[in-house]
């Protein structure tokens, strides 16, 4: 008996000594190499959860109304010929539209007109920090309020009603000018100023504040800004936007229809490491 468990007893012993120590304490492997894309798709989520939760974001735009509010009391304190009118643009200037980013994002999908239409027709934006009661302010002193965005004229409905829904002022179909066919902004605020004197361009890209900044590489952009930098915070109020904006076609040398697969590498490819 004792013999018989000698035995059973070597050979558990042996057993445990040969068996591989890295079978009993594995360590998992951490990937080295990037993932195949890193932006495009769901990179813009990240972008959305920023302006969602960072209370820095609601400080940007809460700095930018009050800058705004200081300019259109300095404003009032001069002569003007014309009735004075404020031009701004809608999303992401006055209308959070992150909700819409994150709903793309997630299902894997880059930027496409139907579901942008389906969510603007449903009316249901929240409004930018500070924008609400900027504009109340400039209305209440006098100033016209024209909303001009490239949204197209199949949202005019949905966008009158998310604008009345939180009481903009003016919110009427004669002071909402959307896209026509051209994408430019300059021949519709060249009307605005026909009849006003525009003292102030509310926008979140830059293509909201002059033609000078459209259809601009990268670098021809930030040349552009250079030298309008003494109208930033002056006549042109900025709002933040990670999420979409100019810039990123740019990087693109504004190509058309490229995958994302292509879009990410011209991403990746931008950045700056060390």
């Amino acid at each position: 008996m004792f013999k018989n468990r000698f035995f059973v007893y070597l050979f558990l012993g042996t057993a445990v000594a040969c068996h591989p120590a890295h079978q009993v304490t594995t360590t998992p492997k951490i990937a080295t190499t990037p993932p195949v894309t890193i932006f495009q798709p769901y990179g813009p989520a990240w972008a959305a959860l920023w302006q969602q939760q960072a209370a820095e974001y609601k400080a940007l735009c809460l700095q930018a109304y009050q800058l705004a509010a200081w300019r259109v009391d300095q404003d009032l304190l001069q002569s003007h010929s014309k009735p004075l009118a404020i031009v701004t643009d809608i999303d992401e200037t006055i209308l959070d539209n992150s909700p819409n980013t994150v709903h793309q994002a997630l299902q894997g999908k880059g930027f496409n007109e139907k579901d942008w239409e389906e969510w603007t027709a449903k009316a249901t934006a929240d409004t930018v920090p500070g924008a609400l009661t900027f504009f109340k302010y400039a209305a209440a002193k006098g100033i016209d309020i024209f909303y001009i965005s490239n949204r197209s004229e199949a949202e005019r409905s949905g966008t009158l009603q998310n604008l009345q829904r939180w009481n903009f002022p003016q919110a009427t179909g004669d002071h909402l000018v959307l896209r026509g066919t051209a994408s430019s902004k300059e021949g519709r605020r060249e009307a605005v100023a026909s009849t006003h004197e525009i003292i102030l361009l509310v926008g979140d890209n830059l293509g909201d504040f002059s033609a000078a900044f459209e259809n601009q590489l990268p670098d021809a952009r930030t040349h552009a800004v250079q030298n309008a930098a003494a109208d930033f915070g002056k006549r042109f109020i900025i709002l933040p936007n990670v999420m979409y904006g100019d810039w990123e076609p740019s990087l693109y040398h504004y190509k058309r229809g490229l995958s994302i697969l292509q879009k990410d590498a011209i991403l990746r490819s931008s950045l700056r490491n060390y």
